[in-house]
């Protein structure tokens, strides 16, 4: 009889341990859910935080700037070509510059679509002033802007001597083109603006390229 008494109370004694050691447990747990309240608070910061980069991410300053220099850019390259059909003599020439409006005319729509979607203002359509000209904005970034001295010549000349003019001068822009699309390449965040820079740099190369050739020919 005692030694079942005993062998009660032991068990007593173990099932208590087991009930203290599961509060202790509890308490610990208790202490570890408010850290991980705390930690889950953080988590749910976290798992928001990668919204607000992604939001971000979507464009950055490269591709503010990209935008509100290449539609200026854009402008003048327009303006030029829109001289070839008066002025050019060589069929070609005229040929080019139809193809150079065809491509960047819709550009510049889509450059101010992103800067108004962005809540950057667009500029203005007398902003090129031909004072961005030999990155005239002191980055060296709008190199390739022809000066007004050198728009009026353009607009003053005809025949063969505006077909070199315009393919020189056009050769210089597509240049300073193509450069700011590299850094946009390399910088920019917003895909559909690298996708337009990549796009720059192939069309305009090539044309280059045409361009140094049809001058060989003269």
């Amino acid at each position: 009889m005692n030694r079942t008494r005993s062998l009660v109370r032991r068990t007593a004694v173990v099932a208590a341990s087991g009930v203290t050691a599961l509060v202790l447990a509890g308490c610990g747990g208790s202490g570890d859910d408010t850290g991980s309240a705390g930690h889950g608070g953080h988590q749910a910061t976290a798992s928001a935080a990668p919204s607000a980069p992604a939001s971000q991410g979507q464009h950055n300053a490269a591709d503010v700037t990209f935008a509100k220099e290449m539609i200026p850019h854009h402008r003048q390259a327009v303006e030029m070509a829109d001289l070839a059909p008066d002025r050019a003599r060589s069929a070609e020439v005229k040929k080019l510059a139809a193809e150079i409006k065809k491509a960047q005319a819709p550009e510049i729509e889509k450059l101010s679509g992103w800067l108004t979607s962005w809540g950057e203002t667009v500029p203005a359509e007398g902003a090129m002033d031909h004072s961005m000209h030999g990155g005239g904005d002191g980055t060296g970034s709008m190199d390739g802007m022809m000066s007004a001295e050198e728009m009026t010549a353009l607009e003053n000349a005809s025949g063969r001597a505006f077909d070199t003019a315009f393919m020189e001068m056009m050769i210089k822009h597509h240049e300073g083109a193509v450069e700011m699309a590299k850094t946009e390449q390399s910088d920019g965040a917003h895909t559909p603006a690298r996708k337009m820079a990549v796009d720059i740099i192939a069309s305009q190369s090539a044309e280059i390229e045409q361009m140094r050739k049809l001058l060989g020919k003269k």
